[in-house]
């Protein structure tokens, strides 16, 4: 911290960086931390609220959507499915038996209704949702 001519106060940006990750640490006082780094707890509080707005904004910016993200999308005809294992296949075998939903950065949800005969379609999406 530095005083200026005029009595403002001036404070290195790197020991105020260092101020506030020490703050944000489970179980930190921040009255505590501020009398000790002889800085009022209340303008503390302001750059604690500053950075948590910065980095929200930077999060926000790095999960809008851009012209390129999409997702590739596979298409499978009816009865081009692989054949099951067994010869004879039930009726239950044909009927979903799970879903999975996916809620995309962009606002976009992803609905798949899976039989146990989907589990490389399934793990495909999960591996093309995950490089996002």
């Amino acid at each position: 911290m530095r005083e200026c001519s005029n009595g403002k106060r001036r404070y290195d940006p790197d020991g105020k960086r260092r101020l506030i990750e020490a703050c944000l640490r489970p179980g930190a006082s921040i009255a505590g931390l501020a009398l000790r780094a002889q800085v009022n707890a209340n303008q503390l509080h302001k750059w604690i609220r500053l950075q948590e707005k910065a980095n929200s904004a930077r999060a926000a910016r790095a999960v809008e959507p851009s012209a390129a993200a999409f997702i590739p999308v596979l298409a499978i005809e009816p009865g081009s499915a692989p054949p099951a294992s067994s010869h004879k296949q039930s009726a239950t075998a044909s009927r979903p038996t799970a879903r999975l939903s996916a809620h995309l950065p962009n606002g976009v949800t992803v609905e798949l209704e899976c039989s146990r005969h989907d589990a490389t379609l399934v793990a495909a999406l999960i591996a093309a949702l995950g490089e996002r």
